[in-house]
């Protein structure tokens, strides 16, 4: 889609002030771009449907219940999915960022957008981070038995992982299945056909 139809895409289902107060993250995201990269470069011409639009097609994936609970996003980067889920939802989320210049990025994002009181920052990997999380999304974030290896402790059996991941890889979800228990869906990304997000619930170890 083209970067009008991505902001109407945005604004018919969050509303105009959400689509102002992502305005004001897309503009903080393209100032810092040429002192590091938080996003490819090429992608900053399209960044409300290559991020934003992909990050927020998350948020109805999530449930229509889960409005006010934790969300917790590992490997942040720029800011994609969770910083964008933060200012479109009442919820408390968690940004998980490992790599100290982009967490204090997102720091002063949180600080600047007025979002102190819903998101925390953790400057490390999931493993050393605290949360109780009835939302863990993960984009394109190591292998599915890594991440849910290392951020099993911040979830629960009721928990929901929302996890991009390009092409579906039936392998790697039969692979998983050889450690784990969990009932799964695949939905189709709206911004690239050849994407996919895979929806794993009731997840416990075997």
């Amino acid at each position: 889609m083209t970067e009008d139809d991505a902001k109407a895409w945005v604004t018919n289902r969050f509303g105009p002030e959400a689509t102002e107060r992502l305005a004001a993250f897309v503009d903080m995201v393209v100032a810092e771009a040429p002192h590091q990269n938080l996003i490819a470069p090429s992608t900053i011409p399209t960044i409300w449907d290559r991020h934003l639009v992909d990050s927020l097609q998350l948020v109805p994936l999530a449930g229509s219940d889960t409005g006010a609970k934790r969300w917790l996003d590992i490997g942040t980067g720029g800011g994609f999915p969770g910083m964008v889920v933060a200012l479109v939802r009442e919820g408390p989320v968690d940004l998980v960022e490992p790599r100290r210049r982009r967490a204090d990025f997102l720091q002063l994002c949180v600080a600047r957008l007025g979002l102190g009181g819903q998101v925390r920052v953790h400057a490390s990997k999931v493993e050393n981070a605290t949360a109780d999380a009835a939302i863990i999304s993960a984009r394109a974030v190591a292998s599915l038995q890594n991440l849910l290896r290392g951020a099993a402790h911040c979830a629960t059996k009721e928990t929901r992982w929302l996890l991009p991941r390009g092409r579906f890889d039936e392998e790697e979800l039969a692979a998983l299945k050889q450690h784990w228990r969990f009932m799964f869906h695949v939905e189709q990304s709206v911004t690239n056909p050849e994407s996919s997000i895979v929806v794993l619930d009731t997840v416990s170890a075997r």
